[in-house]
């Protein structure tokens, strides 16, 4: 289950790295802190995904998400 969680963490960090990429580069600023995000993000997916046994396919990923929020509701 601890894969699973960081699996959830990495996507949403690297969705969240996408406009600050955007951000950075329409204001002309150096994309550091979405580098940062972006780099946390592959580093939680390569955690993920190595350390689960069976491995993840993507059509799984929304699977995960339905488990890592039923599990923090319940």
């Amino acid at each position: 289950m601890e894969s699973d969680l960081f699996l959830v963490a990495g996507v949403i960090a690297g969705v969240l790295a996408v406009p600050a990429f955007l951000s950075a580069y329409t204001d002309g600023r150096s994309p550091v802190a979405a580098g940062v995000m972006a780099l946390i993000a592959g580093a939680a997916i390569t955690y993920a995904v190595t350390s689960n046994p069976v491995g993840y396919q993507i059509e799984d990923v929304p699977e995960v998400f339905v488990r890592v929020i039923g599990r923090f509701l319940n």
